[in-house]
């Protein structure tokens, strides 16, 4: 081995090279979402890139770079190529997002479109990343030692990636923003390329000799191809899925994503290394990789079990404390706990790849390369197959037992029968052969135990071992390309719509009232609202508040979902006008900052009810550029409404929301919304223009007298809002006031997302009634804001010095 004193300096590079490309990955990702969208085609471009790249760089590097250069060396300009790009990526985004708002478009040439925006970001410093270990693979020579060391070296770069996943997703987004992540994983790069350019000045360097003509990989070594792109299919597919069930049980914030992918990258790292340090010292390696993919299918069934009927009903309440980071720790165990033994194999599984087809004198760069490119492009198929196929098409269920005959076939690859060249026994080969179909009929039981996710689970999440008993009646349970959904059915008959483990939406009076008073305002307050865009579909009863407005004659609903739709119009037709099949309402799925912002019409209204602020991504409609966007597509004088929620939120969080949507709205306003005499959530009320607001409380009122107001009107009375006056007595404040509260509120940005990592900190605590009351300590009358005769004006005096609950 060539200055082998030097290989565990390599193995810390290798933890720094992982560690700054999972820093890049998050943050490019994050910073594409906002130009081409978060929709499950958008992820899937962005994911499909990315790994591609990975793929190619890894599979080329032994063709364009001749095997005289010195590793170390190739290795380190490697590290500041990917440097510099990291650089102009975050640089050049800005001009990225003009062009692609200005060009973009819909259907196959605009999914074309962000493939095209997507490569031009990532494949070039994808291609270096992939290259980096076939690069430094030429260090060492393919023997049974070198081989265990190329597989250190893939486990140190996981092993930098778990600490990249933790520190970007805990710290460095969290504190700072992608600039700074940006910074550090450059300046990371920068040493782990000096430090290899003084090892290579250190050290000598003779390129290994050729192999045999003719002879490039051990003989055949093309099922062992097939079977590491197989486990790279399944391990990537297994992951989806079970972030996807984790995210319900933990609540689906950035942080539990963050956590997620740590702790299945620990795993792979933990079984790297073992399989590095046990492949040199296997004689039939090949037969130990078939037996870890037979192992796999036994490790997915213990998974499959614990998401569904073990993590779900332990004894635990995430409301228990306030400190939400002893709730992180909780759910790294159970997340350990779930996914760690699975993790393991498929970590162990690429240097026991390797080993099986590795031969002496083949070049290095090339084996690994190969072996990287095969579980690569299995990974990609896995990931893309899972995310926008499988899980939609036959559910988690179907999908996890789909991945177990995968594994299992991949087994049976290579443990039925001998391989050519293996010299063994007749009678210990029957042997083999018959333990590996009694292992396979083990695994055809396996499958059968894999059971649906609990609708509990879907409904409640977190909660959901305190809602076994409910008497709830779960009449629909769905998954979507992007989402779970239930809906429920309590016994007095209220309907509940669920979404990312909570309810969402529901027929109860406080959520029917702040659903209407959204919609209602939207159209009531600006003088013609005729175009008008709902952000999230949910119920559908914003957007059926929406469409019984005579004014309106065309109404988007934008829905990143392709389900909600087709359920809420089943379920929730009542209660929301049956707005789904209202011929002037056309549903958009599509990520609803994405139609917006590509979109060239101009709108009257544009009224926005996301997901709780806390699930990973919704915060990109928070935004300060966000909110900029929507008031330039509207027109003059119109209006931007927004739902903010106090339950399930902390103080910062609620002044993030509202600082950042008062500073592109200077004039607007605060509406509030009560339950039992409690604030419970928000309307935020913004205009188009430099023009103050004013409503003209009479003129409002004369137009819910006309006869095709009925509608409206008997809308607002079923939620205790029988006047213009009743429904603006909910005035909760507006920019002016609330300076003071607001002086140091984190503003939300797109470089930052700053709200969803506040937000994440307190989605587990119920604070809604004291923050309102914080906010109306500072509430005034505002006598430029109404318009309106002398006893209307005195009215509404009256009726928002003493608040208004819902009247039943």
């Amino acid at each position: 081995m060539t200055s082998r004193r030097f290989l565990p300096a390599l193995l810390l590079l290798f933890v720094g090279s992982g560690c700054a490309a999972l820093i890049y990955e998050i943050v490019w990702f994050q910073l594409l979402q906002l130009v081409i969208g978060s929709s499950a085609i958008s992820l899937g471009v962005l994911l499909g890139t990315f790994m591609g790249g990975m793929c190619l760089g890894s599979f080329a590097l032994s063709s364009v770079v001749p095997a005289r250069h010195h590793p170390l060396r190739i290795y380190a300009f490697l590290e500041l190529g990917i440097a510099v790009i990291g650089l102009l990526v975050l640089v050049g985004m800005p001009l990225v997002s003009s062009v692609y708002t200005s060009w973009a478009g819909s259907g196959i040439a605009g999914f074309a479109f962000r493939g095209v925006i997507a490569s031009i970001c990532l494949l070039p410093p994808t291609l270096l990343m992939g290259a980096t270990l076939p690069a430094i693979s030429r260090w060492v020579e393919t023997t049974p030692e070198g081989v265990s060391w190329l597989g250190f070296f893939y486990g140190g770069n996981i092993a930098g990636a778990v600490a990249g996943s933790v520190l970007t997703g805990f710290y460095l987004l969290r504190v700072f923003d992608v600039s700074v992540a940006t910074y550090v994983a450059v300046f990371i790069n920068v040493i782990v390329a000096l430090v290899g350019l003084a090892i290579a000045k250190a050290t000598p360097y003779e390129a290994a000799e050729s192999a045999p003509s003719g002879v490039t990989r051990a003989a055949d070594s093309t099922s062992v191809y097939v079977v590491i792109a197989l486990s790279g299919m399944t391990a990537l597919a297994a992951e989806v899925i079970w972030t996807r069930q984790l995210s319900l049980l933990f609540g689906a914030s950035t942080y539990t994503f963050s956590l997620i992918l740590a702790v299945f990258l620990f795993g792979l790292g933990i079984g790297s290394s073992v399989g590095s340090v046990v492949a040199s010292r296997f004689e039939r390696p090949r037969a130990a990789l078939g037996w870890c993919q037979v192992a796999l299918c036994v490790c997915m069934a213990w998974t499959a079990y614990t998401l569904t009927q073990s993590l779900p009903f332990w004894p635990l309440n995430p409301s228990a404390t306030s400190n939400p980071w002893i709730n992180f720790q909780v759910d790294g165990v159970r997340a350990l706990f779930a996914v760690l033994p699975a993790a393991i194999l498929w970590g162990a599984s690429f240097p026991l790849a390797l080993a099986a087809v590795a031969a002496r004198g083949q070049d290095p760069a090339r084996l690994v390369g190969g072996v990287y490119a095969a579980n690569t492009v299995g990974a990609i198929a896995g990931s893309l197959g899972a995310s926008l196929v499988l899980v939609a098409w036959i559910g988690t269920q179907h999908s996890q037992q789909v991945l177990m005959v995968i594994a299992a076939i991949g087994g049976g690859l290579l443990l039925l029968g001998p391989a050519p060249g293996d010299n063994i026994e007749a009678g210990k080969s029957w042997w083999s052969t018959i333990a590996a179909c009694a292992a396979i009929l083990i695994v055809a039981l396996l499958v059968r135990s894999v059971r649906p996710v609990p609708p509990v689970l879907v409904a409640y999440g977190r909660y959901a071992n305190m809602r076994v008993n409910d008497s709830a009646q779960y009449i629909y349970v769905g998954e979507g390309m992007t989402a779970s959904v239930a809906v429920s059915k309590l016994s007095d008959g209220v309907l509940n719509y669920h979404n990312a483990g909570k309810v969402q939406a529901s027929s109860e009076p406080q959520d029917m009232r702040l659903q209407r008073m959204l919609g209602h305002m939207t159209t009531l307050i600006p003088p013609h609202a005729r175009r008008v865009v709902v952000i999230g579909c949910g119920a559908g009863v914003t957007a059926g508040a929406v469409s019984v407005d005579p004014a309106v004659t065309n109404e988007t609903i934008a829905e990143i979902e392709p389900l909600v739709p087709r359920v809420v119009s089943e379920y929730f037709g009542e209660h929301n006008f049956n707005v789904v099949k209202n011929p002037k309402v056309h549903v958009r799925i599509d990520d609803a900052r994405h139609y917006v912002l590509t979109s060239s019409e101009k709108f009257d209204a544009i009224t926005s009810d996301p997901l709780d602020p806390w699930v990973k991504g919704a915060a990109m409609l928070y935004t300060r550029e966000f909110f900029e966007a929507a008031k330039a597509h509207l027109n003059p004088g119109r209006v931007v409404t927004l739902f903010v929620q106090l339950h399930e939120s902390n103080t910062e969080a609620v002044k993030s929301e509202i600082g950042t949507f008062f500073e592109a709205f200077p004039n607007g306003v605060l509406w509030g919304n009560t339950n039992n005499g409690q604030g419970y959530d928000l309307v935020l009320l913004g205009q188009a223009g430099d023009q103050p607001i004013r409503i003209n409380v009479d003129e409002i009122q004369a137009k819910l007298n006309r006869p095709e107001y009925a509608p409206v009107v008997k809308s607002l009375r079923d939620i205790g809002f029988y006047t213009a006056v009743d429904l603006f007595s909910s005035y909760g404040g507006r920019a002016t006031d609330l300076k003071e509260w607001l002086k140091n509120a984190p503003i939300n940005r797109d470089r930052n997302l700053r709200l969803q990592y506040l937000a994440g900190l307190g989605l587990n605590l119920y604070e809604s009634g004291p923050i309102y009351s914080e906010i109306l300590r500072y509430r005034k009358f505002p006598d430029d804001l109404f318009v309106g005769q002398p006893q209307t004006i005195d009215a509404l005096r009256a009726g928002i010095q003493r608040g208004l609950d819902f009247r039943e």
